[in-house]
């Protein structure tokens, strides 16, 4: 047990007893410049329904960098919450480090929510009852409750430079200790501390962690976590120039905005017991703890990375939620695809909307596992959920990718060849590649695609001319009354299904794979059809 003064009354009181639940202790060893650590995991004893209460969530990114799949599947799975209970869904930004600010970072993170469905109920952005909701608007109100710590005894002035700080490091690295700070200006008295910060001497302001015994917190995925306070260090809090660190202004702001539920990634599981420290050196109620899951690279050796990105982007893939909407991934599968990274309703079931998701999420299910990336399985989402939209839906997403791709076209057209394509195209950017046929003038066939798979250019020429022959011929210009003579036309020449359509979809299309040649020549037309057809015959007539 251990004695400090009660934040609430200043008094001196009794404000913890460390206890165990002995099968799921974690046990931290110091190791190099990390703290690594072992688990047994306990059963989960708690249930969906114990969160009687609408949950108030918070997602806080800082805007230093894009909004990739990590910070999305912890908002996705802050807004789900939210949204079963009846709670709010808050975006707050951890901007107190100016320096890393990243020039349109804030608007490209909440564009990126907001493509993805995740709309917030508070935000820096429309507001709240808890406004301001940018860390470094709040600094004032981290000074004040620092100051609290600092009169409690939980926290103090810190003036060592950091040159000095460095000769320890480098000390401690020599005889293989663990690096943290030394202790020195714990035991400065306040009054002389506060004489020197009076005399404008430079000064950081440290947490002051136990000296000994442990602090146990929980976590509704890992259960119970113990750790010895003497492998603690005492954080910095506040920096020289007035500005609070995370670990101040999370737990403040997560106090003050009665935050009922904090769901992160598991990077931050060293400071876990920090926080929990700083929360209760103010008496205050802690959140639930949610840490979730690491990602893995695809191959599922080692833990992806923001670096590695632009080796995916060669393969057509990103971890970056920009990038996905530009390489034609739907909102809604990339929704579907992250939730089930850690998440699982059951053994089987795998397609999910948005809705569904509101309707089946619980925190239950979540798995503390690492989850591999895995794009193929993205694809396979993604082409679902096109399979599932509307035909006017795909029709109106699919027209900015036409226009990035430089054709100019309507939405009626995209609308007619939709029917053509919404089976075959895995991604929206596949539709300008597979469709752009149909909105090209002429196209340009490769001869040594057009001549016919074990045939010559004499036999290829008689195809097409014999093509010519019968597309004068059809009336109506339709895909079943286009598709009967040209069946016929395989058994007169005893030629293949296969090399007959073959030359004819290459002369049409200037493609050796497209949509369904037959209703594809429908939607084309009678005009352009016979054109195409006769370039393909001078084009094998000129290099006979």
């Amino acid at each position: 047990m251990g004695g400090v003064r009660c934040c609430r009354c200043w008094s001196e009181s009794v404000w913890w007893k460390a206890s165990s639940c002995g099968t799921s202790r974690w046990n931290f060893e110091v190791r190099s410049d990390r703290v690594k650590y072992c688990l047994s995991l306990c059963s989960r004893s708690w249930k969906m329904s114990d969160i009687v209460k609408p949950a108030r969530v918070r997602f806080a990114p800082s805007p230093t960098g894009h909004l990739h799949l990590g910070g999305a599947r912890t908002a996705l799975f802050d807004f789900l919450l939210a949204r079963q209970t009846g709670g709010q869904f808050i975006l707050r930004l951890e901007d107190s480090d100016q320096k890393r600010l990243v020039p349109g970072a804030e608007e490209e993170l909440m564009r990126g929510l907001r493509w993805l469905g995740l709309e917030w109920d508070e935000g820096p952005d429309i507001g709240g009852p808890y406004a301001p909701y940018r860390q470094s608007e709040r600094k004032d109100i981290y000074l004040a409750y620092a100051r609290k710590l600092i009169e409690a005894g939980r926290a103090y002035y810190c003036f060592c430079p950091p040159d000095r700080l460095e000769r320890v490091r480098q000390e401690q690295q020599k005889n293989k200790l663990p690096p943290r700070y030394d202790g020195t200006c714990r035991r400065l008295s306040l009054d002389e501390a506060q004489r020197r910060v009076a005399q404008g001497e430079r000064h950081v302001i440290r947490f002051r962690v136990p000296d000994d015994g442990t602090i146990t917190v929980h976590d509704l995925l890992r259960g119970d976590i113990t750790v010895e306070n003497e492998h603690l260090d005492d954080y910095i809090i506040v920096r020289s120039d007035g500005l609070a660190l995370y670990h101040l202004a999370a737990m403040v702001d997560d106090h003050l905005m009665g935050i009922t539920h904090v769901i992160r990634g598991s990077e931050w599981l060293p400071t876990f017991p920090l926080h929990a420290h700083i929360l209760r050196a103010f008496g205050w109620e802690e959140p639930q703890w949610v840490h979730l899951s690491v990602f893995l690279k695809p191959s599922g050796k080692g833990k992806m990375s923001k670096r590695e990105s632009a080796e995916l982007m060669k393969d057509g893939y990103s971890i970056f939620i920009k990038d996905l909407e530009a390489l034609g991934y739907l909102p809604e599968a990339v929704v579907n695809w992250i939730a089930l990274m850690g998440w699982s309703y059951d053994d089987h079931t795998e397609f999910f909307t948005l809705a569904d998701l509101i309707e089946k999420f619980s925190l239950e299910h979540l798995n503390p596992s690492p989850a591999a990336i895995n794009f193929t399985k993205m694809d396979h989402f993604n082409g679902l959920h096109i399979r599932r939209l509307a035909r006017e839906e795909l029709t109106r997403r699919l027209l900015p990718y036409f226009e990035w791709e430089g054709f100019k076209v309507s939405y009626d057209e995209v609308h007619r060849v939709v029917p053509v394509i919404q089976e075959r195209i895995a991604t929206l950017t596949d539709a300008p590649e597979m469709a752009g046929f149909f909105f090209r003038d002429q196209v340009s066939p490769r001869r040594e695609e057009l001549i016919g798979k074990g045939m010559d250019v004499n036999e290829t020429l008689r195809v097409l001319q014999r093509s010519l022959q019968i597309l004068q011929e059809v009336e109506p210009f339709t895909h079943s009354a286009i598709e009967a003579p040209f069946r016929r036309l395989v058994e007169e020449l005893s030629y293949s299904a296969g090399q007959v359509f073959g030359i004819l979809r290459v002369a049409v299309t200037g493609q050796t794979v497209s949509p369904p040649l037959f209703e594809s020549m429908e939607i084309l037309g009678k005009e352009r059809v016979t054109r195409r057809v006769a370039q393909a015959v001078e084009l094998l007539k000129a290099s006979a």
